[in-house]
């Protein structure tokens, strides 16, 4: 048991403390960069994070849901940390940002698939930056031997064609939504979807003149109003969830995550987390296409033996 516990709630920070002789577990929850989305709630193994939604004011937009972590069901697994799309939990191990279910392969480590080729990215160009919806993206400009530059409009066109642009993307906070790839010409960014999923507004039970859902969206464009009834750009939807936890009226909304881009894991603990996400139907298929690879790695691996005794 810890030799002392202790939550400390302001209005940018939930932090959760174990504190032992020799050792510090601390959790801790950036509330500005959390979108009150379902994953972290639906993950954790106990029970100890819940969603709040907030009071509407009227006159005044939806507010995102607020997390709350029970300190007395709080294990400090880490796994919310490992799922958050957003990047937007924490934990620490005597100040090392350090997962013991990743170390012993209990959990996955969340995949952000995202490649950055800059070669055939214009000089003067910034779309994707200002297309990042969470304003994360960052746009610098060096010159071959690697100065900053620090006014490209004041170049010369010759002095242009020297300037490499650099898109730093972290990776630790990127949903993958994918808005910066859309605006960028072809190849200079890709990825993949972390989360991926189907997601559908039935109109006709939506309340006439509610747009919960569009406030919360973290998102920009992915949900909007459209003659009085809120529409789907599936396009850059993370599937994160924080939409359906606002929205009045359940069967207004439809919501399922149907696969989670992870690294490869054998684990029973990590199945019924992904089953909590997703869905039992939605791990079955994961279970049934990686017993699949194994057996296609293991016919492979005999016929490479069988070749090498032939030689």
């Amino acid at each position: 048991m810890p030799f002392k516990t202790q939550k400390h709630d302001t209005a940018q920070t939930l932090t959760l403390e174990w504190i032992l002789q020799v050792k510090n577990y601390k959790l801790a929850l950036d509330k500005d960069q959390c979108v009150g989305c379902q994953i972290c709630s639906l993950a954790c193994p106990k029970g100890a994070i819940t969603l709040i939604k907030q009071p509407k004011v009227t006159g005044e937009a939806t507010k995102k849901a607020k997390v709350d972590i029970d300190l007395a069901k709080c294990n400090f697994c880490g796994v919310c940390d490992l799922t958050c799309p957003y990047g937007a939990i924490k934990l620490t191990f005597n100040g090392d940002h350090s997962l013991n279910v990743v170390a012993k392969e209990t959990f996955p480590e969340l995949i952000r698939d995202i490649k950055i080729d800059t070669r055939n990215c214009p000089k003067e160009c910034v779309a994707c930056k200002e297309a990042c919806p969470l304003g994360q993206l960052k746009i610098t400009k060096v010159t071959f031997d690697g100065k900053p530059v620090a006014n490209f409009e004041a170049l010369s066109p010759s002095e242009r064609k020297h300037v490499v642009v650099n898109i730093d993307i972290p990776k630790d906070k990127c949903p993958t939504c994918r808005a910066c790839e859309y605006k960028c010409p072809p190849g200079v960014i890709k990825m993949r979807k972390a989360f991926e999923g189907k997601i559908a507004v039935n109109q006709a039970k939506c309340p006439p003149g509610c747009r919960d859902c569009v406030d919360v969206c973290p998102m920009t464009g992915t949900l909007t109003v459209g003659n009085g009834k809120v529409e789907v750009n599936e396009a850059t939807c993370t599937y994160c969830g924080a939409c359906k936890v606002v929205c009045p009226v359940p069967e207004a909304l439809t919501l399922k995550r149907t696969k989670v881009l992870h690294t490869p894991i054998h684990s029973g603990t990590w199945n019924k987390t992904l089953e909590r996400i997703t869905s039992p139907a939605d791990v079955a298929k994961e279970l049934k296409a990686a017993s699949g690879l194994n057996a296609k790695k293991a016919v492979a691996k005999r016929f490479s033996k069988q070749e090498e005794f032939i030689r």
